[in-house]
Formats: C-alpha cells, sequence, structure tokens
C-alpha cells in the first residue's frame, strides 16, 4: 500500500526517480577516470523522432547498448546487427542491466543473464528478452513499439526483429 494520502501521483513519482537516477549517473560518469568513460559502449538516448508507435534513433556507431528509458527501449548494435529490446525483464519486469565487461544484459532483482542479442543464459527467466520490431531507414533505425515479440510465443517474429547493419 502507499504511504501517500493526498497530493500523491505516480507521474510525480516517476519524474523523481528518473531525475535521480540521470543525478547519480551524472555523477558516477564525473567519478570515473578518462579512460573508463571512454571503454563505456553504454549511453543515455533520446530518439531523434516520436511519431505515434514509430520511434527513430541514430544508427549507434559502435557495438554497445543505448537506453532510452522514457520510451523504455534498449538499442543494441552487435557484430554487425541492431535490436530494439524492451528495457523490462521478460521475468518480473524490472529494468534490465548492461554489463560491458561480461557483454551481457543482466537482471538485477533475480539475476536472469542474456546475450547481446536478447537470447536468455541463466537465471529465473523462462524466455529471452522481449523484440520490438525494427527497420533501417538511410542513417536511422526507427522502431515499432506496437510490434512487441516475445520469444516463446512469437518465435520467427521474435527472430526476425533485427537489422544488419
Amino acid at each position: 500500500m502507499s504511504d501517500c494520502t493526498q497530493g500523491c501521483s505516480l507521474p510525480e513519482r516517476r519524474e523523481f526517480l528518473k531525475a535521480v537516477t540521470l543525478a547519480v549517473g551524472a555523477v558516477m560518469v564525473g567519478l570515473a577516470t578518462p579512460r573508463e568513460v571512454a571503454a563505456l559502449p553504454l549511453s543515455l538516448g533520446h530518439p531523434l523522432i516520436r511519431a505515434g508507435d514509430q520511434i527513430t534513433y541514430p544508427i549507434p556507431s559502435a557495438d554497445g547498448a543505448v537506453i532510452d528509458r522514457e520510451n523504455e527501449v534498449i538499442l543494441v548494435r552487435w557484430k554487425g546487427m541492431a535490436y530494439a529490446f524492451n528495457l523490462s525483464c521478460p521475468h518480473q519486469n524490472t529494468a534490465l542491466r548492461w554489463y560491458q565487461d561480461d557483454s551481457r544484459f543482466q537482471c538485477p532483482k533475480h539475476k536472469s543473464k542474456y546475450q547481446p542479442d536478447g537470447t536468455f543464459i541463466s537465471g529465473r527467466a523462462t524466455r529471452n528478452m522481449d523484440r520490438f520490431g525494427i527497420r533501417k531507414a538511410g542513417n536511422n533505425l526507427i522502431v515499432d513499439v506496437a510490434a512487441y515479440y516475445k520469444s516463446d510465443k512469437q518465435a520467427a517474429q521474435w527472430g526476425a526483429a533485427k537489422v544488419a547493419l
């Protein structure tokens, strides 16, 4: 149950949590040495354009992950391919984290691990990371957040939800 009785709302709480997360991230980057910052292929991203369910992002310049928390999208460039994932773990919807040293995603709640292409490695989850539809348009990637694929229910669509770069 919530401690709020009057005047509390979910959007205010979400904005507060977003601001705290960004502030902590900024402090962590500020404390890192230049070598550590240069080696970090994870970035917080924002779309170039959002038109309904279609979100346009620039193609990442190198292998790694871009997190768009506002739209709950993870954009990954990995070994000549691009993927778009739901930010939440398929087990219990906790935001996934990218571990560069191990080149994998992990759920901080129950430790489910995933390869950069979203394939399940180990943990409590029972399926791969959920993918969004994705296509290339010039120097951009367009993610369709209405085209949401679960590997256990839409295996063919899940497998096809990638773009060669």
